[in-house]
């Protein structure tokens, strides 16, 4: 719990190695989504056991280990790397004195910290609350004391005492007003895909570089630090091609391992989005050992959203800290890149250039006069952005369909 100076929370990281998860790498990665929430890890104790103790999580000899080492070391915050039951955060509580959370809170709890759109924080309020409603009963120390540090943010803070009523009652208008975001969504969607807009996604695991790589691109502005989901909400921004095709980069969310089924159900719109788009691309962090990793978290992710179909463009971030010699064979055929100095960055706008759709385009035209009749076949079935009649002909720029593109073709300047 932290004290009346807020100073920084000192956390102690527990988890169980069943076999069934790398474990080390599963801590290393909690160690820094807490770093992420703002406190300082300072110990870690993993333990061996085929599976999880019903009462205490790490067992009963252990869990005693663990309280020493709060006491001596004034921890005051421990994580688990797994969901935990009320019934093991209120032993764990009793036995150590010290404020338990597990890391499905502390994940909600960094969303809650990053989420600047309505939507991200109607998500991330409602990926809490339904997370709370089971966990009412039995819950220990965090519920008896008003929030104000790690895994308290949202709206858990100053109502402690909310009943289940209350948490279903807002839970059914939070989804309806999600429901009302995602109707204006597909309005939108609908309307650039009339408008002929090619939409292009980054997606990828947490802290790869996604911000860095749209703001490179675009100059969007996107909040890009070394820590983990420093971007929560999407973000759009318009892209030209180096062949005068206009693209909108969309950014997306980053991913973790065992990310909680309450926030990819909360999140899902927010994927689909990405996931609807005619180009994605799958960045991935080529300094990090676990790189391999990554990417197939990302794309087991894609697949789920059924995304077989569209172009999938594996890129690797960060290659400016490695000699390519690093990097092992099965990653010969991704695009490398560095977002921050801009090494290959002419390469990754040429692929896109070569798996942009075909459906819609967007060309400048210089059409004769005797046919003329084309551009009224643009005006009415695809977007005329501009005509201009010139000595040798018609001078536009359109939006064409791939049927209409065969017909204009020849006339591409």
């Amino acid at each position: 719990m932290i004290d009346n100076e807020q100073r920084i929370p000192r956390a102690m990281l527990i988890s169980v190695d069943t076999g069934d998860f790398d474990a080390e790498s599963s801590l290393d990665e909690l160690h820094e989504l807490v770093k992420s929430a703002g406190a300082e890890p300072v110990a870690a104790v993993l333990q061996k056991l085929s599976r999880p103790e019903t009462a205490t999580f790490v067992g009963s000899g252990k869990l005693d280990e663990v309280s020493h080492l709060c006491a001596e070391q004034e921890i005051n915050l421990i994580v688990a790397d797994s969901e935990l039951s009320p019934t093991q955060i209120r032993n764990i509580e009793q036995a150590t004195d010290v404020r338990v959370i597990d890391r499905t809170t502390l994940i909600l709890d960094i969303f809650a910290l990053r989420a600047r759109s309505k939507e991200g924080k109607l998500q991330v309020e409602l990926a809490q609350l339904k997370y709370m409603l089971p966990r009412l009963t039995g819950k220990g120390i965090e519920m008896s004391r008003l929030g104000g540090g790690i895994g308290t943010r949202g709206p858990g803070e100053t109502k402690i005492e909310t009943d289940r009523r209350h948490i279903r009652r807002r839970i059914d208008a939070l989804k309806e007003e999600l429901a009302e975001v995602e109707r204006h969504r597909e309005r939108l969607r609908k309307r650039r895909e009339k408008d002929g807009v090619i939409t292009c996604a980054i997606v990828g695991y947490t802290n790869a570089g996604k911000s860095t790589l749209m703001n490179t691109l675009t100059d969007a502005g996107v909040l890009a630090q070394d820590k983990l989901f420093a971007t929560l909400d999407p973000t759009s921004r318009a892209l030209k091609l180096p062949n005068g095709v206009s693209v909108m980069l969309i950014d997306t969310v980053g991913l973790v391992r065992r990310l909680p089924h309450h926030l990819v159900e909360a999140f899902r719109s927010t994927l689909e989005e990405a996931a609807r788009s005619d180009i994605i691309i799958n960045l991935c962090d080529a300094s990090d050992e676990e790189a391999r990793l990554h990417l197939d978290v990302t794309n087991d992710l894609l697949e789920s959203l059924g995304c077989g179909d569209t172009p999938i463009l594996t890129v690797l971030n960060k290659c400016d800290l490695l000699d390519g010699s690093v990097l092992s064979q099965e990653f010969e055929s991704c695009i490398k890149i560095s977002a921050k100095t801009g090494e290959g960055i002419d390469r990754l706008l040429k692929a896109v250039e070569d798996n942009l759709p075909l459906r819609m385009q967007r060309v400048e035209l210089l059409i004769p006069f005797p046919q003329a009749g084309l551009i009224n076949e643009i005006r009415q079935s695809c977007t005329l952005l501009s005509e201009e009649y010139t000595p040798d002909g018609i001078l536009a720029e359109a939006i064409v369909d791939e049927k209409l593109y065969a017909a204009v073709k020849a006339y591409i300047k």
